[in-house]
C-alpha cells in the first residue's frame, strides 16, 4: 500500500511523535532504504508512527529553476516505493522562499520540533539542511537533544560489489543506457509514469499504435529504444517496446516516451500508466522511409520480447 501523502506542516494529532527519515529521497534507492530502515527500527522501539519527511519541489529545482530535468520519480511513485518499505506517511514540506531562508537551527526547532513534534530523526551521513547547508547530522543530534528527539545517522552504504548507491549514480547509469546498473542501485527498474497524451498517430498508420507520455521533470535517459513493462490503470502489466527521444525522422520539439504495448487493444488517452525501462536496445536513428522504419520496428519488437523473456 502506498504511503499517505500529507503536504505541509499541519499533521493530524495521531501522526505527531513519529520516527521520521528526513531527506530528498529522489529514487528511494537502496542507500535511501538503509536510512528508512533506521527510522523503521526507531518507530518499532518507540511504538511510534513511521514517516518520511521530504520536500516539494526538490530543493535543487528551487535553487536552480533553469536546470535540466533531473527527477527520478514523481511524488506518487515515491509514495508507493515508501509504502513498500513499510512507511505509512510521506510528509512533503513546501520548499519555498521561507524554507530556503531558514537556518538549520530554525528548521530543527520550528519544523521538526514544533510543527511535526518528532521523536526520532534518521538521516544519511551526507545530510545537510538549513540556509547555506550549515546543518549536519552532528548539529541535528545536538539540537535534538535540546528539543526532545533522538537522531541516528546511517553511514555510506555501497553494494558489496562496489556499486555506488546514490541518486547521482542512478542518473549516470540512465544517461549511459545501463538499465541493469540503474535497477541494481534502485532495487527495481527505472520507470516513467504519466498521462497518456495524443500524438500525431503515425504509429497507427503502420500498425504499431503507441501510448505516448511526456517526460516532464524526469531526467532524460539515453535516447533510443527500450524493452518495457507497463502497469495499466487496472493493474495489468503489459510487455512492450518503446522509443524515448525526439524521433529524428520527425524532430519532436520535446522528448516523448512512445510505448507499443504488445497484444493490447484499448483506449488509454487521459489515463495514467507507469512504464519500466527494462533494457536499452539501441540508440535513436533515422530511416530512409516507412518500409525501413517498419522493418526496424519489427526487429526491435523481437529484441524486446527476447529481453523480457
Amino acid at each position: 500500500m502506498a504511503a499517505r501523502i500529507i503536504r505541509g506542516r499541519d499533521l493530524p494529532a495521531e501522526l505527531r511523535g513519529a520516527a521520521v527519515a528526513v531527506g530528498a529521497f529522489d529514487g528511494v534507492h537502496r542507500g535511501h532504504q538503509a536510512v528508512i530502515a533506521e527510522a523503521r527500527a526507531a518507530a518499532a522501539r518507540l511504538d511510534a508512527p513511521l514517516a518520511v519527511v521530504s520536500f516539494d519541489p526538490h530543493p535543487r529545482r528551487w535553487f536552480q529553476p533553469d536546470a535540466a530535468p533531473f527527477r527520478l520519480m514523481t511524488d506518487d511513485q515515491m509514495a508507493r516505493a515508501l509504502g513498500e518499505q513499510g512507511v505509512q506517511t510521506l510528509i512533503l514540506l513546501p520548499f519555498d522562499g521561507e524554507m530556503a531562508a531558514m537556518s538549520h537551527e530554525a528548521f530543527a526547532e520550528q519544523v521538526l520540533g514544533a510543527s511535526l513534534g518528532i521523536r526520532h530523526a534518521a538521516v544519511g551521513f551526507d545530510f545537510t539542511f538549513g540556509k547555506g547547508r550549515t546543518g549536519s547530522p552532528g548539529a541535528l543530534q545536538t539540537l535534538g537533544a535540546r528539543l526532545g528527539f533522538t537522531v541516528s545517522t546511517t553511514g555510506r552504504v555501497d553494494d558489496a560489489g562496489g556499486l555506488k548507491l546514490s541518486s547521482s549514480a542512478v542518473r549516470e547509469a540512465l544517461h549511459a543506457g545501463d538499465m541493469a546498473r540503474a535497477a541494481a542501485i534502485l532495487g527495481r527498474p527505472f520507470a516513467v509514469e504519466g498521462e497518456v497524451i495524443h500524438g500525431d498517430k503515425r504509429g497507427r498508420t503502420i500498425g504499431v499504435p503507441t501510448a505516448n507520455v511526456g517526460l516532464g521533470d524526469y531526467m532524460r535517459p539515453a535516447f533510443g529504444v527500450y524493452a518495457t513493462r507497463t502497469r495499466l490503470p487496472d493493474g495489468r502489466i503489459v510487455d512492450g517496446v518503446a522509443n524515448l527521444g525526439l524521433r529524428p525522422m520527425w524532430r519532436l520539439a520535446e522528448p516523448l516516451l512512445e510505448v507499443w504495448l504488445f497484444d493490447f487493444d484499448g483506449d488509454l488517452y487521459g489515463r495514467t500508466i507507469e512504464t519500466e525501462l527494462v533494457a536499452f536496445l539501441r540508440p535513436e536513428m533515422s530511416f530512409d522511409g516507412l518500409d525501413a522504419l517498419k522493418a526496424q520496428i519489427a526487429a526491435d519488437a523481437d529484441a524486446a520480447r527476447r529481453a523480457l523473456a
